[in-house]
């Protein structure tokens, strides 16, 4: 008697092995060392999501046996183009020249004509910094957080030119003050900030002359005393 052979016992195989191997890329980022540009996508892959609306799998005709499998997938995609504002750190900085790298892989450059004139290049305990003119506190150095325009993007080696004479490009830390001052909220918080010092100083003041007059007062009444004293 010949064995009976069950025709989905290899498929139900088959997409068990499709389970154990989509599990793990459901939710993954992409390794830095492969983060290319993609013509398809039109970026560069930095993490995706893989839904599998159902398990079933349908095994395709051929030589070597493969399975193909319905999914939907979000991706989270990078991609620069001109004139949108980025963000990422300066790693060198000289007088011509910022240099920039966002988000650990791609690189990016801004030109000395593309500093806006108000940042003036000076030595600063040792080391290279750009500082506004007109903002003292403003200044750009290796190690800050920027935001800057981008200006073009070399899709082969991932590498943009940028600018700083947009009004909203410059040190992220700096901007971000600047915005939560001129902020309704903010300008209140300031000006209760404001308030509170100087209610203190009042106080302060108030008590120190309290002090002094309750000090006044015990010398004439200790001089009225001496007075009577010598008279009698």
């Amino acid at each position: 008697m010949k064995p009976s052979l069950n025709m989905e016992e290899p498929m139900n195989c088959q997409i068990r092995r499709a389970e154990s191997f989509l599990s793990p890329l459901l939710i993954q980022p992409i390794a830095i060392g492969n983060r290319l540009f993609n013509e398809i996508f039109d970026g560069v892959v930095l993490a995706y999501d893989v839904d599998i609306p159902s398990k079933d799998a349908k095994i395709l005709p051929g030589i070597h046996s493969y399975f193909g499998v319905r999914l939907k997938a979000k991706l989270l995609l990078f991609s620069p183009k001109p004139n949108m504002l980025l963000e990422g750190k300066v790693v060198k900085l000289a007088q011509e020249s910022i240099h920039i790298i966002v988000l650990g892989f791609s690189s990016a450059v801004i030109t000395d004509d593309e500093i806006h004139g108000e940042f003036k290049y000076k030595i600063k305990h040792g080391e290279g910094v750009f500082i506004s003119r007109s903002h003292k506190r403003h200044v750009i150095k290796v190690g800050t957080m920027i935001r800057f325009l981008v200006k073009s993007l070399d899709e082969e080696i991932l590498h943009m030119t940028g600018s700083l004479n947009s009004p909203h490009t410059g040190s992220i830390l700096w901007l971000d003050k600047k915005l939560e001052d001129a902020s309704p909220s903010g300008r209140s918080t300031k000006k209760r900030r404001e308030n509170l010092e100087n209610r203190e100083i009042q106080e302060h003041d108030a008590v120190d002359g309290g002090v002094v007059s309750l000090d006044n007062s015990h010398q004439i009444k200790k001089s009225k005393k001496r007075k009577i004293s010598e008279k009698s």
